[in-house]
């Protein structure tokens, strides 16, 4: 049995804050103590209830002059697209041809595919995102090598082989038959082996047969308690192009709909332009949104309706979207949200900041049971932040009146800079230099 503890600021959501940043459903121990045993949230609260209560051959870490958070959690990145992050900025079908496409081609490499998921892993350790919803490519193998590496420091990572058999390049195509299989043979392969979490994944309804689609809600279908991922609603282009070439549904919602792909445990990404049915029918059916601002700004698709997705009851996480988003970091996406909302007469206070990247990434991802804040028997994935990571957030810091203060400012300005350790299931997995 093992104990450890951590001293210091501890911040975290039990619920939605809304737009009062000092609800209730935002606990904050200004010190903190938080008790891990075997990989598990043992226990949070006040140092001077719990150090009395510590044995003494518990290791107490302090780190009180640093703000202690839940692990982040992506709810929408490419990995394949690691490597093209922050390639000049064409819109969305274009981006996809001139970059997207060429490079997921080298994934047919598999000595490529595993490089690039030991770094993106790393990565991801490094901005503090303990949990992630991954697009892979086309190629099997290239699922195999994520969880592959993930599952050596027991990320919590879902993802899936890209299903796409229509409009792309040759040597990026599967046929209906094959994707289905392929895909069926992964689930059987890694869905639930260890914390590791299959999504069915057509890349976006235009590049696959209707004949695709719907094996793949049979998939869906035959495995319920798998995710579904893909993008909806991003551009109004991609829109027109979907509606017209699946003309007897309803809308681009409807496609997925249609075939089986709209249910709990469907991760939409982007959701920029719906209408007011669409966010009934993906709230009826329990259907969850990643919100990606940072590419959404990038690729000039439009500005996400939080304050819609919410009324309508809709699970929404925040999602990177690299490497159409511009950073790993969630804090970077989270000033790009800020952003994003204030156009719209929105606003995103520390609260639900923290909250759209930690505990309702969980939520969207159906993960909340395990991960996205540390109550008690949840999985002890945290980060310890550096509030001085720059000499700018140094003197910023110097002025902070309140832990919502310090918490909006690192939100706005930090980086991976600001990440001092992450740790996941309560073992250290990166430290800053």
């Amino acid at each position: 049995m093992t104990i450890q503890a951590y001293r210091s600021c501890v911040a975290h959501c039990l619920a939605d804050p809304g737009d009062d940043q000092d609800s209730d459903n935002v606990e904050i121990f200004p010190d903190g103590v938080l008790i891990v045993e075997d990989g598990r949230v043992a226990d949070l609260g006040p140092a001077e209830r719990l150090l009395p209560t510590l044995g003494p051959d518990c290791e107490v870490h302090d780190f009180s002059d640093n703000m202690i958070l839940p692990g982040m959690v992506d709810c929408h990145i490419h990995y394949p697209q690691t490597d093209i992050i922050a390639s000049y900025g064409t819109q969305l079908l274009d981006w996809l041809n001139t970059y997207t496409f060429p490079f997921e081609a080298k994934f047919a490499d598999l000595d490529y595919a595993r490089e690039t998921a030991r770094f993106f892993v790393e990565e991801l350790l490094r901005n503090g995102t303990t949990t992630a919803l991954v697009f892979a490519t086309v190629h099997a193998h290239s699922v195999d090598a994520l969880f592959e590496e993930a599952s050596k420091h027991d990320l919590c990572i879902a993802a899936g082989k890209v299903l796409m058999d229509r409009h792309c390049p040759e040597n990026l195509r599967d046929t209906a038959e094959q994707g289905y299989r392929e895909s069926r043979d992964l689930i059987e392969r890694w869905h639930r082996q260890g914390r590791n979490h299959y999504a069915i994944t057509p890349r976006f309804a235009p590049t696959s047969t209707l004949e695709q689609l719907q094996l793949a809600g049979q998939l869906a279908s035959e495995y319920p308690d798998v995710m579904i991922q893909t993008h909806l609603a991003e551009n109004r282009s991609e829109v027109d192009w979907a509606l017209s070439l699946f003309p007897d549904s309803e809308s681009y919602l409807g496609i997925y709909k249609d075939a089986g792909l709209l249910r709990e445990r469907s991760v939409f990404a982007h959701c920029i332009h719906l209408d007011d049915h669409d966010h009934q029918e993906m709230a009826a059916h329990d259907a969850s949104i990643a919100f990606c601002p940072t590419s959404n700004l990038f690729l000039g698709s439009g500005l996400f309706d939080l304050a819609t997705a919410r009324s309508h009851g809709i699970r929404v996480g925040l999602g990177t979207d690299v490497g159409g988003g511009t950073s790993f970091s969630q804090f970077a996406t989270l000033a790009e949200a800020y952003k994003v909302l204030q156009l719209q007469g929105q606003s995103l206070n520390s609260g639900r900041g923290l909250y759209l990247a930690t505990l309702g990434g969980a939520q969207a991802l159906h993960l909340d049971d395990k991960i996205g804040n540390l109550q008690l028997g949840k999985d002890a994935d945290f980060i310890v932040l550096d509030l001085d990571s720059t000499a700018l957030l140094e003197r910023r810091m110097a002025h902070s009146t309140s832990v919502h203060d310090r918490l909006f400012a690192q939100f706005t300005m930090a980086d991976d800079r600001a990440i001092l350790s992450t740790y996941v299931k309560g073992k250290r997995c990166f430290q800053q230099a």
